[in-house]
């Protein structure tokens, strides 16, 4: 199962997906999947990775695959 994908013309591993989104080094992330939902910047294709920026919270993020949209779960 190939994990890795495309996000604006780099191949990057879930761990690094989740790093661009958060800004920052995470502790562990899940496996990339399609948001299902377009970009509301581009239009592109919108990818979702869950993601564990410290020990006690879990955060689900999603970033286009084509521009520097991105956002998270949290409130």
């Amino acid at each position: 199962m190939a994990d890795n994908r495309v996000v604006q013309g780099r191949m990057v591993t879930p761990g690094k997906l989740a790093e661009i989104v958060e800004g920052e080094s995470v502790m562990d992330a899940e496996a990339i999947e399609d948001a299902e939902e377009d970009c509301p910047d581009c239009g592109g294709n919108v990818l979702e990775v869950g993601y564990m920026p410290s020990v006690t919270e879990f955060v689900t993020g999603r970033k286009c695959q084509d521009c520097d949209w991105s956002e998270t779960d949290r409130d």
